[in-house]
């Protein structure tokens, strides 16, 4: 049997704030990490479809619903980059959001030692959407001490 891989995740929200948010949560989500926005008919709504690549099944799906998520806590979706260079970009671009629309929350972390030989570097930001996402690269002493296991997509 082969291994899984996550195709998506749903998050809900009231009634009536995608309606009122859709443009602003598209246009931060594209500039930000470069996802693609599709309105969907699902649900007898329309709803936001956040697509991370388009050769690629994963995606985030937004709809509003009467019973939502709520996650006033720490919960979060990794999103995983390749260099410290990218995940500092996007710390950058984050904040020069935030000083334009202070709905944007960042949290800033110190470098993490992940075991023998391996540095995560990362910050958590969140906007309009009820979860967190945490922007963050793994950064190996040598080759030797990488992971073997990588995504492969068919």
């Amino acid at each position: 049997m082969s291994a899984p891989r996550f195709n998506h995740m749903e998050l809900t929200l009231p009634k009536g704030v995608l309606t009122e948010q859709r443009k602003e949560i598209a246009e931060f989500y594209n500039d930000l990490f470069g996802w693609d926005s599709l309105d969907v008919p699902i649900l007898k709504q329309i709803g936001l479809l956040l697509r991370t690549d388009p050769e690629t099944s994963q995606f985030i799906l937004v709809t509003e619903q009467r019973v939502h998520i709520s996650s006033p806590g720490f919960d979060h979706l990794g999103i995983l980059y390749e260099t410290r260079d990218e995940v500092d970009a996007l710390l950058e671009k984050s904040k020069k959001w935030q000083e334009r629309d202070d709905r944007v929350q960042i949290k800033e972390y110190d470098d993490l030692q992940a075991g023998e030989g391996a540095v995560v570097r990362a910050f958590y930001v969140k906007y309009l959407l009820p979860i967190w996402f945490d922007v963050q690269c793994m950064e190996y002493a040598n080759d030797a001490s990488r992971p073997p296991k990588q995504w492969t997509y068919a």
